[in-house]
């Protein structure tokens, strides 16, 4: 139950983030501020559940931020043409390869 709440989070704080790019974007709507101020706000609530539920914040918010860059920099490479270049997806990996030190050395 703790996982799906971290992905909540996860999900939820992308939505937000990329809610945030249109409110950027030229001709933009203000009601865009709605799902960007939704999204944060339940971002936090599923994050300090998945806590509440005994995960460690060190490992949550370490998938929580990795996920986060990840899925947001792919996302709007499809969604804003964003570039993601070979470097780019290079320091993912490295990120990706750390969060999962931080859960390997949880577990011990």
């Amino acid at each position: 139950m703790i996982w799906l709440l971290l992905v909540g989070a996860i999900v939820t704080e992308v939505t937000a983030t990329l809610s945030l790019r249109m409110v950027s974007l030229p001709g933009a709507k203000k009601a865009w501020f709605i799902p960007v101020a939704i999204g944060y706000l339940t971002a936090f609530i599923f994050l300090s559940l998945a806590l509440r539920g005994g995960m460690a914040l060190g490992v949550a918010y370490g998938i929580w931020t990795a996920c986060g860059v990840a899925l947001t920099a792919v996302a709007s490479r499809i969604l804003f043409s964003e570039p993601l270049t070979k470097i780019m997806c290079g320091g993912l990996a490295l990120i990706t390869v750390g969060v999962l030190f931080i859960e390997l050395g949880a577990a011990h």
